[in-house]
């Protein structure tokens, strides 16, 4: 689908308020796990990146899968941790972007993980770090489905979604720096659980796939101006059908 197209069918079609609600840690309804899920959705949006996902660091500097597009994103960045290499690696570990032209090419580099991605369709890649002042919070990661480079609104779009997201994220632990950093990432972990199991439901009763129950998921959660945590919980308890 064409960039423009996908632009105008997402319902926040401006990326300045993205960019205001990816910063805005001061609002009573901040959640580390919707924001995580905003700045994915983001990136799919306004870059022609066909998945994308996110990783964040814990007290001790493990990173953990806290947001993807997809099914496909989840399971690639779940490897790329697994084996411990990939371009979203190598941007947390260096805080710099690492762009992946080819990833074909890159076997020398990463001989499991890129060919690894390649059979998941997946060509082209674009790491960017969540850094800000030395202080590294993980990696937004964007595939693409063709070989080429972004252009350089693209990457720049990209940088500035990863460091709106990153001044929120480090707002947010500021605001907060009287509780332990490692028990809030748990508490986003143990949010991104839930909503795993929401989508297993979700796709069992509507018999659809999962990336079709995460995306009635996260619709009912914007429209009703919910957590993906809390309407997740309700699904899983029960207490609210779709």
């Amino acid at each position: 689908m064409p960039l423009e197209a996908r632009r105008d069918s997402h319902p926040t079609n401006d990326l300045t308020a993205v960019l205001r609600r990816l910063a805005d840690a001061l609002d009573t309804d901040y959640d580390v796990v919707d924001t995580m899920d905003l700045l994915v959705d983001a990136a799919t949006r306004f870059t022609p990146a066909v998945d994308a996902g996110i990783v964040l660091a814990d007290g001790e500097g493990r990173l953990h899968v806290l947001g993807s597009t997809s099914e496909r994103a989840s399971d690639v960045e779940e490897a790329e941790l697994g084996i411990e290499q990939g371009p979203c690696l190598d941007s947390f570990r260096s805080g710099h972007v690492v762009e992946t032209v080819d990833l074909r090419a890159s076997a020398d580099r990463w001989p499991e993980f890129a060919p690894l991605a390649a059979r998941r369709g997946l060509r082209a890649g674009y790491a960017v770090p969540l850094a800000l002042r030395g202080q590294r919070l993980g990696a937004l990661n964007l595939f693409f489905d063709r070989v080429g480079v972004l252009t350089d609104q693209d990457a720049a779009v990209a940088q500035a979604l990863s460091e709106f997201a990153t001044i929120g994220l480090v707002q947010h632990r500021t605001l907060r720096e009287q509780t332990d950093l490692a028990a809030q990432l748990q508490h986003a972990l143990d949010s991104r659980i839930v909503i795993e199991q929401a989508k297993g439901a979700l796709s069992y009763q509507r018999g659809v796939s999962i990336d079709e129950a995460f995306t009635v998921l996260r619709r009912h959660a914007r429209s009703a101006g919910a957590r993906l945590h809390d309407v997740a919980q309700q699904i899983v308890d029960r207490r609210l059908t779709l």
